[in-house]
């Protein structure tokens, strides 16, 4: 791929040089020596919230003031979070019930987003209940989260009612509405839990379509028969409509997940699994069939789900993670792998689409190594860049005590890169 030139945009630890904020002052952000997943060794030149340039290592060195080293390091395009659980992230360890108060929701929420942050996502999807917890106490805190976070990390949230169909649903379908109106962005639920799951499914679809909001709804999609139509419901909405985790579809025969899957193809319909583990209140962890679902046409993306609270108490929230079990347990390439959590999972979120070239968006993502499948294997250093801005930064150092061994084959160490000449 060809050097990219500058152009008017379209619609150990690196070693800083000047303020990492770079895009404030409007003299731009430039990454160093940074290694492309072709190959390539570049400098990126970033201003304001774009890719100005790309070009070869020492080429731009001009044109910025404010530099960040990334020798050694592989610049990605960043991913995203595309199904996490803020209102009951990080309550594993409470005493008692988890509390639905505003107040810890915000802080639940608001930690657990600066920790995916930290690994690499940028952009992401929190789940709301309402309806089963009192009021509308956890989306406000949810909401408040998400403008704590504002030039972080960017954060939407789906409202999740219990029952939307029957007496009962009424409730439910009113909370829905009040939700879009505080500033829910999406809807969803989980169809498989109400009297009535096509109800269900129509009722969210039509609030949908007349607030332009997108869908995202919990099944496990063991149910061949429900899921076809529940997709056959959705093409009308396309491609708005995002299902997951469907771990239920591993289950099924390979002929009738098959058939399943071309459904969810056909409409349009995109699935998020959950390779690090479930939901709350989901019975079974198994991921859905990736390579499936992937050779039927179907968009897959992956999210990490609960975070640290009953349904995984041990959740890392972590998208490389995610990559990485897709690629060591279920056999799928690793660029396919990191695809998931990526452009996939920026798709779910309707997000433009992210490359390191000059004239897109960005947000980006190095993490230390030299190929994919060592970063998703071992990637601890990462610098997370978000609307032209460094704003997360983890570094880890791997030593160990002298060794004639280890000296005597010059075997490398993953820490700070030596100083130049």
């Amino acid at each position: 791929m060809p050097d990219s030139q500058p152009q008017q945009p379209s619609a150990g630890s690196p070693r800083p040089s000047g303020d990492e904020g770079g895009a404030a002052d409007g003299t731009g952000l430039l990454l160093c020596d940074a290694r492309l997943a072709d190959g390539r060794t570049v400098d990126v030149r970033i201003v304001d919230d774009r890719i100005e340039a790309v070009g070869t290592a020492g080429s731009l060195t001009a044109y910025a003031s404010t530099r960040i080293d990334l020798d050694g390091y592989l610049l990605l395009p960043a991913p995203a979070e595309p199904h996490a659980h803020g209102d009951t992230a990080l309550s594993a360890d409470a005493e008692g019930p988890v509390s639905y108060d505003p107040h810890d929701v915000q802080r639940r929420a608001t930690e657990a987003a600066l920790l995916q942050l930290g690994h690499g996502a940028t952009t992401l999807r929190t789940h709301v209940r309402i309806g089963d917890v009192p009021g509308l106490g956890a989306l406000e805190g949810a909401l408040r989260a998400r403008r704590a976070l504002r030039g972080l990390a960017d954060l939407s949230v789906v409202a999740m009612p219990r029952l939307l169909t029957g007496a009962a649903g009424a409730d439910g379908l009113a909370l829905l509405r009040d939700a879009i109106g505080m500033g829910a962005s999406v809807v969803g639920g989980c169809p498989d839990v109400d009297p009535d799951p096509p109800g269900y499914v129509q009722a969210v679809l039509e609030l949908a379509a007349e607030h332009g909001c997108a869908v995202d709804l919990h099944t496990d999609g063991d149910d061949p028969a429900r899921l076809a139509r529940l997709a056959a419901m959705a093409g009308g909405l396309r491609p708005a409509v995002t299902l997951g985790p469907c771990g239920g579809l591993a289950r099924l025969p390979a002929e009738a997940a098959g058939r399943v899957a071309d459904r969810l193809a056909a409409a349009g319909v995109t699935v998020v699994c959950l390779p690090q583990g479930g939901c709350v209140g989901a019975e079974r962890r198994e991921t859905a069939p990736v390579r499936l679902l992937r050779a039927a046409g179907v968009r897959v993306a992956s999210g990490s789900g609960a975070l640290r609270d009953v349904g995984n108490p041990v959740g890392r929230g972590d998208p490389l993670e995610a990559a990485y079990l897709l690629a060591s347990r279920y056999g799928v390439r690793p660029e396919d792998a990191y695809a998931t959590v990526c452009g996939a999972a920026r798709g779910v979120l309707g997000l433009p689409e992210v490359r390191v070239e000059a004239g897109f968006p960005a947000e980006l993502l190095a993490v230390r190594g030299e190929r994919l499948g060592a970063v998703l294997s071992l990637g601890y250093s990462r610098v997370v860049v978000h609307r032209g801005r460094v704003v997360a930064r983890t570094s880890a150092v791997r030593e160990y005590c002298d060794s004639a061994a280890a000296a005597a084959l010059d075997l490398p160490r993953q820490g700070r890169p030596p100083a130049r000449g």
